[in-house]
């Protein structure tokens, strides 16, 4: 068993809101100086940059996740992520179907930029990403577990898009087993505010900027022998459904 330093919410610039400079090869280094052993690319609606982020952490012996950052017709973010890539690209196609197709204004949002592993422009996404989808919280989690992956809502500590600030108290159902709170001081407050004992508590940056990822603080234990990226990404998986 050894230790996993993480990071499992990292938007790239195909996310509106986040910097051009959040290109895979660039946050797969910031990564390495962060001293990170796995990180997680979770744009907003999409995981067209999965496979470039794939190739970059390659190169920087970085265990990439791929994953979505999902907007229910709530308003509510959920973390998705997925042990393999084919399965994330399917699902991002699936979600395309629930996505309001409305354009992007680049000059107040940003530019939506698709890249290959090399950070070579292959394309824009010309609609806007972080509004709602039509698919409602209670839906996520079967969704999700059908393409393979595992889901969780995000960064609950905060007042925009966070499932308590939306709902007004953390739900019975659907049923998460695991939470994501961006401020680690807030850890003991909302899980005794919100009798969230026995979840795993998941600490991510949810990082917009390539300054926003913070050093390594956060981890988890994981067998890895032999190793190989897929085997640690495999045994992550298995852990995050035994929760």
């Amino acid at each position: 068993m050894n230790r996993y330093y993480y990071d499992f919410h990292i938007h790239s610039c195909l996310s509106p809101c986040a910097d051009n400079d959040n290109t895979p090869n660039n946050i797969a280094g910031m990564a390495t100086l962060c001293g990170l052993n796995m990180i997680a690319l979770t744009d907003h609606n999409t995981c067209k940059n999965c496979p470039a982020i794939f190739e970059a952490c390659k190169r920087y012996g970085i265990i990439p996740i791929a994953g979505m950052e999902l907007t229910t017709a709530e308003d509510i973010h959920v973390i998705c992520l997925f042990e393999k890539l084919d399965n994330a690209m399917a699902f991002d196609e699936a979600i395309q179907e629930h996505r309001m197709l409305i354009e992007n204004r680049t000059d107040i949002f940003g530019d939506q930029l698709i890249l290959d592993g090399e950070d070579n422009l292959l394309g824009v996404e010309k609609c806007f990403l972080s509004n709602a989808t039509d698919i409602s919280v209670e839906e996520v989690p079967e969704l999700v577990k059908s393409y393979g992956g595992i889901c969780y809502p995000a960064h609950i500590d905060r007042q925009s898009n966070g499932i308590i600030s939306v709902l007004g108290t953390f739900p019975e159902t659907p049923e998460f087993n695991i939470i994501e709170i961006n401020r680690p001081e807030k850890v003991e407050e909302y899980v005794e505010k919100y009798s969230l004992q026995g979840k795993k508590v998941i600490i991510s940056s949810d990082a917009h900027y390539l300054t926003d990822m913070r050093d390594k603080a956060n981890y988890i234990e994981l067998d890895d022998e032999p190793y190989s990226s897929e085997f640690v990404r495999h045994n992550l998986f298995e852990y995050f459904k035994s929760i």
